[in-house]
């Protein structure tokens, strides 16, 4: 295997270095108070559709599809660097069109969708003209085990009548959001993991209200993780993505490449509370030295710097792996490197924020919002339990009795 980086990969790198440099991180405090300004924290600011503009014009967008009819063609594993630059940024995936829930959401219209759903939802979100959001999670379920999920889509004709109740909807509170991808029960007497399909639902659908983004860690986080109505929704048959019944296919589908963008993303905002954590510790006098003299200080620089580089090569690896034989032989690295990057990039952020003391809680940096994004990552996407008991699965099935017998004969 080869980690190495091509010429082409490069020049985006420098590319995306330069553009960082120049535009994103000058504009993030420019970004929050357009916001604070607006007296609504569900504003779009206009700096964003600024950024945007010229992102394309110098052809750094859609770069995390690897379909090259629509996306830059880079394979995963070239898009890993790419990824992990933005993800020091939290306005930085919005400006190059890289964002989730929206990459997920093309990545499986782009495979699963028809000609016309493709056309009507697929070319506009590419263009950054409107946004999505991906509807699966439920309060009343363990939504990790997705064969719990309530929402039920009842067939009647050419339409389907969809009723349920979900949240952490994310983007759905978003100006420009104009379609959400919808995982009902179609079929609730079918084998376990054929019961539910995708449905396209417009948000404009009569009977579809976004109730409130639901606030994580006291902070909604703008348009973020949005608790959703169904009641009655009618939407036609032709709305369907995909196969019926083939919902949790495609979940899985959607769900493997963007746990590992999530997880490159995060090796990038670990690089830079790590950034932040060694500058603060080469600056700030306390007790007699500077806090980077300090041996547990240094032993923490030491700890975050080994951790981010192992998560990092874990991530490459399983780029790789998907990129030579596939998202399905892929799965025992990808359910791994979601667990061990959420957890090295919290306690990344942790270490970084005790470095800096009170003003590392602040929004005076970004270390609090660096933290609090660690955090929920070890439950979005299935959390590191679930994850933990999958690996454990697929390793101890290597050691399994070849015979029943041999088991009882002990």
């Amino acid at each position: 295997m080869d980690f190495a980086f091509s010429d082409k990969v490069r020049a985006l790198q420098d590319k995306l270095n330069a553009f960082m440099a120049e535009h994103i991180y000058p504009n993030e405090r420019v970004h929050a108070e357009q916001v604070r300004a607006s007296g609504d924290k569900h504003h779009h600011a206009p700096i964003l559709e600024e950024l945007k503009a010229k992102a394309r014009e110098q052809g750094l967008w859609n770069l995390f599809l690897p379909d090259d009819t629509y996306g830059a063609g880079l394979s995963v594993l070239e898009y890993a660097p790419l990824a992990e630059i933005m993800g020091r940024s939290f306005i930085a995936s919005q400006v190059f069109n890289c964002n989730a829930p929206d990459t997920g959401n093309m990545e499986i219209l782009a495979e699963f969708g028809t000609e016309e759903q493709r056309k009507q939802w697929l070319e506009p979100l590419l263009d950054g003209k409107i946004r999505s959001c991906f509807s699966m999670t439920e309060p009343a379920v363990a939504s990790s085990d997705p064969t719990n999920l309530q929402a039920r889509a009842v067939r009647d004709g050419d339409h389907y009548f969809i009723n349920g109740h979900k949240w952490f909807t994310s983007n759905a509170s978003h100006p420009n959001c104009k379609i959400a991808i919808v995982m009902a029960v179609t079929d609730p007497d079918g084998p376990p993991h054929r019961r539910a399909s995708q449905i396209l639902v417009p948000l404009d659908t009569p009977g579809m209200t976004v109730v409130r983004p639901v606030p994580v860690f006291n902070d909604d986080g703008g348009h973020g993780h949005c608790e959703v109505l169904y009641q009655n929704c009618r939407v036609p048959v032709s709305n369907l993505l995909g196969e019926e019944g083939g919902g949790f296919a495609i979940a899985q589908a959607r769900l493997g490449p963007g746990r590992i963008h999530h997880c490159m993303r995060a090796i990038g905002g670990a690089e830079r509370a790590l950034q932040h954590m060694c500058e603060r510790a080469q600056s700030r006098w306390a007790h007699g030295s500077l806090l980077a003299d300090k041996g547990l200080v240094q032993h923490w620089v030491a700890q975050s710097r080994m951790e981010i580089e192992q998560a990092r090569l874990l991530v490459l690896y399983t780029a790789w792996k998907i990129d030579t034989v596939g998202k399905k032989e892929a799965r025992q690295e990808i359910s791994m490197i979601k667990t061990v990057v959420a957890n090295m990039f919290e306690r990344v952020c942790d270490r970084a924020i005790q470095t800096f003391g009170a003003a590392g809680t602040t929004n005076d940096f970004p270390l609090a919002h660096l933290w609090a994004y660690a955090r929920t990552m070890r439950i979005l996407d299935g959390p590191d339990e679930v994850h933990s008991m999958v690996v454990a699965r697929r390793e101890l099935r290597k050691y399994a009795p070849a015979q029943p017998q041999a088991q009882a004969a002990r």
